[in-house]
Formats: C-alpha cells, sequence, structure tokens
C-alpha cells in the first residue's frame, strides 16, 4: 500500500508557553509540540532538566529570533526541597553522600539563611550539568568519577521566599537571573543553615515577561491535533516577548529602511538603549539599538510573512 506524502512544513512566526512534564527533556518537548503544529523551524529558550516540569517558551519560525531574548530573561521557580541528606548529583537521582539532622533546624534560622542569598551571588555551577569542558558535557564526567574546577558565576537572586517549612523538608519561591541553578542554591542554602538537603521537586512558573501567563500541557496540545487553526490560537505574537521592552514606532519609509538593516535617524535616543522596533501597523520589526548620533541601529530584524 502507497504511503501517503507527508504534508510540508508549516511556516508560522509565534511563541508557544509549553507546560514541559516531568521526566521529558526540553529538547524532546520541543520537539513534540514541532511536530504537532507541523512548524518549519523551532527553538526553546532556555533548558529545564527532565525532572523539572513547567514554563518552557517555544519560538516558531521568525520568533527564533528572539531566542536569546527570553534565554537572558528573568526566571521563577517553586522548589521543593529534602533536608537532612546530601546527594552526589544534588537532586533525587544521586547517592546520599552526608546526612544531618532536620529537628535541629528552626523556621527563623532557615528564613535567615534565605535572605542571606538574596542580590548579586557567585554560583559555582554543579558537576551534573550541561556546561562543557572540552567539548564534554560535566555531567559526563561527573558519571565517570571525575570532578573539574569550575569557575564561579555570578547570578542575580532577586526573591526568595519561604513557603512550606516541617518535618524534614521545605519548599521556597525563587526568582532569579539566567544561568542560576536551583540544585546548587539548595544545597547552599542549606549549608547555610547549618544542614544537609538537595532538591526533590522543581516547577518554572514564570519567564519574563509572561508571569501571567498559563501554560499548555502537551495532553492539550494532543487534543487538538490535526486542528491548525485550534493550535494557532494558542500562539503569542513574537511582538509579546518584548512588551516589557521601551520601543519605538517608525513610519514606512522608516521600516521599509529598517527591514533592510539600515541605520534610521531619530534624534533623541538615548545612548546604547536596547530597543523594540515597531511598523505604523504596530508590526514588531526587531530589535535595535541607540547610538550617540541619534541613529537607531538594527540589530535583529524580522520577516514578514507573505
Amino acid at each position: 500500500m502507497a504511503v501517503s506524502p507527508r504534508p510540508p512544513r508549516r511556516k508560522l512566526d509565534g511563541i508557544l508557553l509549553l507546560d514541559k512534564p516531568l521526566g521529558l527533556s526540553s529538547n524532546d518537548a520541543l520537539q513534540k509540540a514541532k511536530r504537532l503544529f507541523n512548524a518549519d523551524k523551532a527553538g526553546h529558550t532556555g533548558s529545564l532538566d527532565p525532572l523539572a516540569t513547567g514554563m518552557l517558551p517555544i519560538c516558531f519560525g521568525e520568533a527564533t529570533k528572539l531566542s536569546a531574548v527570553l534565554l537572558e530573561s528573568d526566571k521563577e521557580y517553586r522548589a521543593q526541597v529534602r533536608l537532612g541528606e546530601q546527594t552526589s548529583t544534588g537532586d533525587a537521582e544521586g547517592d546520599v553522600i552526608a546526612r544531618s539532622d532536620p529537628s535541629l533546624l528552626s523556621k527563623a534560622e532557615l528564613e535567615s539563611a534565605l535572605r542571606s542569598f538574596l542580590g548579586v551571588q557567585q554560583q559555582v555551577p554543579p558537576m551534573y550539568s550541561a556546561l562543557k569542558r572540552d567539548g564534554r558535557p560535566l555531567y559526563e564526567l561527573a558519571r565517570e568519577g571525575q570532578t573539574v574546577v569550575r569557575e564561579a558565576r555570578e547570578v542575580m537572586l532577586s526573591e526568595l521566599e519561604l513557603l512550606e517549612f516541617g518535618g524534614n523538608g521545605f519548599a521556597m519561591r525563587v526568582r532569579c537571573s539566567k544561568g542560576t541553578y536551583i540544585r546548587t542554591l539548595a544545597e547552599d542554602i542549606c549549608a547555610a543553615a547549618g544542614q544537609r538537603g538537595h532538591l526533590i521537586g522543581l516547577r518554572r512558573t514564570a519567564v519574563t515577561p509572561f508571569g501571567d501567563r498559563t501554560p499548555v500541557s502537551l495532553e492539550q496540545l494532543q487534543a487538538l491535533s490535526g486542528d491548525f487553526t485550534a493550535l494557532d490560537r494558542l500562539l503569542l505574537s513574537p511582538g509579546q516577548a518584548l512588551a516589557h521592552w521601551p520601543r519605538v514606532v517608525l513610519d514606512e519609509a522608516q521600516a521599509a529602511a529598517f527591514r533592510h538593516g539600515r541605520a534610521i535617524r531619530l534624534p533623541g535616543l538615548v545612548e546604547h538603549t536596547r530597543l523594540a522596533v515597531n511598523g505604523p501597523d504596530g508590526e514588531l520589526l526587531g530589535i535595535a539599538r541607540g547610538d550617540g548620533d541619534g541613529c537607531l541601529k538594527p540589530q535583529r530584524c524580522l520577516l514578514t510573512r507573505t
């Protein structure tokens, strides 16, 4: 029997806020969403561990040009931590390597430890991470029993809130900059409180600027399989990724020049300010930066689908 030819990939531009399920890698979740939308081009904007769930923005088409912007955005998490045991991986998958007595820890002591981590911190990435050394992920080296020196990296913890405390664990809300390892943060907070601990649950609840949005599950997408009209209604426009940015609106002639990568003279621009650039109809044209001579210099131009 002849096999029906596969329909051509669809060219679509937009952002899907996917609720990544437990146990699935970010790339696997991306590929499932890409297949369901039959999209020609897609990319995610910052990995979640397989053991983590929650908001994973997926960019389609021209929106992939904004992936770096979303990668740099602040993230918010709800983390569940078990006290009394430190593991080799910092989470529930590792072997227990040290123990403590959680009954000795008070809520006040834990809250004090949390407060001490607010602001700019120097964080050493864990060995069980996707960072690479000589082309190999650190987690591969860790599984071979190797430990290599990792340089501390600057991260910003803007909010830390204790949500639950009792028994042998606690839950906390974390708002942080990109590159923050919540497993490491959990271990460090426990150590500052005189305890051992490891992460047993992690959910990403927000990515700037989508904090008020509810992500869509794979089950919801699968229920709409083949109904591209309904699926496309779930997409946000590329411009919504820059909703919190300062912006400039160009007229028709300026917009045409911008699309061709030409600088636009706009007196009054603040030097080095990064701007979202819109056309006269409100459509996002791309990203630009102001220079000291009053010129708007394109950095990323989005192509309009016709």
